[in-house]
């Protein structure tokens, strides 16, 4: 068994739910999810639940991958026979291998483990409607969503709610996804997102009062972890609305030691990647749940997931694993620092758009800027693969570039200083640029301000590069959309980054310069 196994057993023990999960470190005590058929609406049930896998198909420093998942589940439902398996979203953009194939080996894993429900997280709205309808079509599990509509009136997926049964016992579920998707993701026009709490209410009085289920579960990617003042998260829904049992949560990539209170809600979540999966035991008496244990569980590897992977892995790995140069020490990402201050990750990402505009492509730009969510891994130090470049920017940006006045130039900056750390359009600025945020103010200021080495002036036009998704307004970059004299270059970001490591000899070196200061910020 393997060290971490090991410390996660410890975990559990201390939390006191050592009968819950003890087999792989993790799996539900036998007999878990037995129905009595005579004792009525009373019985026990197990929970088995994922969020943001993020297309971790594989393991990742041992850890996390889908044969884990697959050999996990396969152990719980050999001595349980009603286990219930959910995941609350964002199973694409994330590593190389997924985003080459659009996420289709993903629905193929879930549809191997026998997912129960699964969700929409704001990641699935990053392509076009076409390819989530076709990974929609592939999927032989249904999608739950109970606040996005299609123009038509129907539920995106199908499925408002769903109804389980098992035995005398019947559970539904409905899904969420956070509004926030509307401004972090790229959802087609044409669909209608509705009030998280408004959506809630209804499926919870549907699930009540018409199909009068005993248990309601809310399988959500709204977050623990609030980002503005307008986001409703999982602990808001468990306070807010009644009738809800337990919350199923994904998208802040939380780690739960324990299951949380909110309300008269259960909320749980299982971090990312596949580095955990949530395991529960629900107990049924007369219709009501009256106990609820749980924790996070580690898992081992499953031959069936690992040989359906391979003939992916393989024809990808010709591409994926080409050495494209060196990195003298480690470009380090740590819990999405890019999200909060100044990086040399980010320095030199920013730093190679200009490089290539300039150099290659011809074109004059004064600097460059880039959301810190765009950003997704470290750059570890040795030899960098594309896979490896593709896993940090999984993202199909293109670069483009625009104008705008010094004054509009002000109040973009203006914006940014009022972009709380942690959320996923901070930004990260090319050399070019020399700024303070100062945070110790009301929603925090810009001070010192300078690009090119000089004061911005409002009435020059400044010429600048960036990625389609912030151009259309993403991460509330609303200032975007009156920029000028539009010019895609139709250059992936990735793309650029590869030839630039390329053109500096094949190697690169980790550095920061101070062209990002901030006063009173916080680090993760």
């Amino acid at each position: 068994m393997k060290k971490s196994f090991f410390i996660l057993l410890t975990a559990i023990l201390f939390i006191g739910i050592n009968g819950v999960c003890n087999l792989y470190a993790g799996a539900i005590q036998e007999g878990a999810g037995l129905i009595d058929e005579k004792a009525g609406r009373d019985g026990e049930l197990v929970l088995l639940h994922t969020n943001d896998l993020h297309g971790n198909l594989l393991p990742s420093n041992g850890r996390g991958g889908f044969a884990e998942i697959s050999a996990f589940v396969k152990s719980v439902r050999a001595i349980n026979p009603n286990v219930l398996l959910l995941d609350a979203g964002d199973f694409n953009t994330g590593s190389a291998l997924s985003n080459m194939y659009n996420a289709e080996p993903d629905i193929h894993g879930f549809n191997i483990m026998g997912y129960d429900a699964v969700t929409f997280g704001n990641h699935e709205f990053d392509g076009t409607q076409e390819k989530l309808d076709t990974q929609i079509a592939l999927a032989n599990f249904p999608f739950v969503s109970s606040n996005i509509k299609k123009m038509d009136g129907s539920f995106l997926g199908g499925n408002q709610y769903i109804v389980k049964r098992y035995g005398n016992i019947s559970v539904g579920i409905f899904g969420l996804t956070t509004l926030r998707t509307r401004l972090i993701a790229s959802p087609d026009s044409s669909l209608i997102f509705i009030n998280e709490l408004e959506a809630a209410r209804n499926a919870v009085d549907i699930l009540r009062n018409t199909e009068k289920v005993d248990i309601v579960i809310a399988l959500v990617h709204m977050g623990d972890i609030q980002e503005t003042e307008q986001h409703i998260t999982s602990i808001e829904l468990g306070k807010r609305i009644e009738g809800i049992d337990i919350i199923v949560d994904g998208h802040s990539h939380s780690f739960f030691e324990s299951a949380r209170r909110a309300g008269d809600a259960w909320v749980v979540s299982a971090n990312e990647w596949g580095k955990f999966v949530g395991c529960g035991k629900l107990v049924v008496r007369n219709g009501r749940l009256v106990e609820f244990t749980w924790a996070p569980v580690a898992i081992t590897p499953d031959a069936e997931i690992t040989a359906m992977l391979r003939p992916y892995t393989e024809k990808a790995n010709a591409a994926l694993k080409e050495v494209i140069g060196t990195a003298s020490e480690t470009f380090i990402f740590g819990n999405r620092l890019t999200r909060y201050h100044e990086t040399a990750i980010g320095n030199m990402i920013c730093d190679a758009n200009v490089w290539y505009l300039k150099n290659v492509s011809k074109q004059q730009v004064d600097f460059a800027f880039h959301n810190g969510g765009n950003i997704r891994a470290e750059l570890p130090a040795g030899q960098i693969t594309r896979e490896q470049l593709l896993t940090v920017l999984p993202f199909d940006n293109y670069l483009n570039i625009v104008s705008m006045t010094g004054a509009k130039i002000i109040e973009l900056f203006n914006f940014i200083a009022t972009i709380p750390q942690g959320n996923g359009g901070f930004p990260q600025f090319s050399s070019d640029v020399r700024f303070t945020i100062d945070k110790t103010t009301s929603g925090g200021v810009i001070r010192n301000l300078t690009i090119g080495g000089a004061a911005v002036d409002p009435n020059k036009i400044y010429r600048f590069c960036t990625n389609d998704y912030i151009l259309k307004g993403g991460d509330g970059y609303e200032v975007m959309l009156s920029a000028t004299d539009p010019f895609n270059t139709s250059l992936l970001l990735s793309y650029v980054v590869i030839e630039y490591i390329r053109a500096q000899g094949g190697t690169i070196s980790p550095a920061t310069d101070g062209r990002l200061i901030i006063i009173g910020g916080v680090t993760p």
